[in-house]
């Protein structure tokens, strides 16, 4: 049990690394004026935190940094005070009583652009995802990928390679000719192949279409994971991952869908907002990030969750009241939803 003024210079030195990234300096911490205590006051403090665990000290010489069951202690410590966690103005999503698919892509959306992380919301299948975009691109002369991105966020990408290199505008040609087919398709029609048959297709045509077919098997199971995912590329911006080595495990996590539906599902039992902190997270992918989720929906029925994945040094308390406002949102439009059918 800490007492208040370790708690006051724990939470001095969590908001400055939260604000800075850098490591936290004793004499910084001692020129607070809120702090009543001297230097030699504070430096023993920060030795009693780092000696349970809370503080870790990188170097030397520099200051302190806190550790995940530091950035735990505070969340823990605002969601039971509320402190800090004051509602704000509100998202403004501009839900329009549309279809939920596109409530979730508005909802995903606005949640990456406030708080600046990678959004995942979880959706009730009410609709079947569709066909955004096709690219046939060639990663080599002999090595063509097809890249299908679903309305809900979703990738899946398919590599075939042919015996010899491919002509280039047959390339073009293949990836008019699927968007013109099937862009706007749900993934669950029976008719996807149906519409690639043409007989007006040469033999060379036809026998390069059939090739890329398997990359439409992948979409099967996308119709079943209602997942929508926004703000990827603010996870590889500078300062936001700083080990390198998770980049790939990020991609990895965000293919396999179903897995990242799994771990949206936990937050489902949880009672209030979900929050996970570094080593705190199962999966390996997750260990240097955090993810904060809650659930939405119909009463004490929960359809689905709302969440933001990003650095363990994140803004803890503009991320809970973010993802909360996102989940009212949402269960007020599913709620008006369900009540019109």
């Amino acid at each position: 049990m800490l007492t208040a003024r370790q708690e006051q210079i724990l939470c001095k030195v969590v908001d400055d690394y939260l604000r800075t990234g850098q490591p936290v300096a004793s004499r910084s911490i001692a020129s607070d004026p809120l702090l009543e205590c001297g230097p030699s006051t504070v430096r023993n403090e920060l030795a009693l935190l780092e000696e349970v665990g809370l503080l870790a000290h990188p170097h030397v010489s520099s200051g302190r940094v806190p550790t995940d069951a530091a950035h735990r202690y505070v969340v823990d410590r605002m969601l039971s005070s509320g402190q800090g966690l004051a509602r704000g103005g509100g998202l403004e999503l501009s839900l329009i009583q549309r279809e939920v698919e596109e409530a979730m892509r508005v909802t995903t959306e606005t949640l990456s652009q406030v708080t600046n992380l990678l959004a995942v919301v979880s959706a009730p299948s009410l609709n079947t995802a569709t066909i955004r975009h096709i690219e046939v691109l060639a990663l080599q002369p002999q090595v063509v990928m097809v890249v299908i991105i679903t309305s809900t966020g979703g990738v899946s990408k398919v590599l075939s390679t042919f015996e010899r290199p491919v002509d280039p505008g047959l390339l073009t040609w293949a990836g008019e000719y699927l968007r013109e087919r099937l862009v706007g398709m749900g993934l669950g029609a029976r008719m996807l192949h149906q519409r690639l048959v043409e007989p007006s297709l040469s033999a060379i045509e036809e026998a390069f279409i059939e090739r890329l077919v398997p990359a439409l098997g992948d979409l099967a199971s996308e119709a079943e994971d209602e997942l929508y995912v926004e703000g990827t590329a603010k996870l590889f911006s500078a300062g936001q991952i700083e080990d390198a080595a998770q980049l790939d495990g990020i991609v990895s996590l965000l293919e396999r869908r179903v897995v990242l539906l799994r771990v949206l599902r936990a937050a489902l039992s949880e009672p209030g907002v979900y929050v996970r902190i570094g080593h705190e997270n199962e999966l390996p992918a997750l260990r240097s990030l955090a993810l904060v989720a809650t659930g939405y929906g119909l009463g004490q029925r929960k359809l689905g969750a709302v969440s933001v994945i990003g650095p363990v040094r994140m803004d803890y308390a503009g991320a809970i009241v973010t993802v909360r406002e996102a989940a009212h949102e949402l269960s007020r439009f599913v709620e008006d939803a369900y009540a019109e059918n």
